[in-house]
């Protein structure tokens, strides 16, 4: 199921970008808390799973190119090309 919400997928923007920069590569798989308290992921034993989805092969070696500039660049390419990412909650 593609994730739709507007306030979930920023969310899972953010988390993407946190992941790919701790594993140094553009990483396809991530882990959301289920729980949320005034727009922020609560810590919870309790997650869903998540398949990040590129479309566009040239899209993921842009975000791969900036992940060694650091947070403030791979959060522009993300920004950049949100419309080619996208988040299939996996059951």
């Amino acid at each position: 199921m593609k994730e739709t919400d507007g306030e979930k997928l920023a969310l899972l923007y953010e988390r993407f970008c946190d992941v790919c920069l701790v594993e140094k590569e553009v990483w396809t798989e991530i882990y959301m808390p289920r729980t949320f308290k005034d727009g922020t992921a609560v810590r919870t034993n309790i997650q869903d799973r998540y398949q990040v989805v590129i479309d566009d092969r040239g899209v993921e070696d842009a975000l791969e190119a900036n992940i060694p500039l650091g947070k403030a660049a791979l959060t522009a390419a993300i920004q950049e090309y949100r419309a080619h990412i996208s988040f299939e909650k996996q059951t």
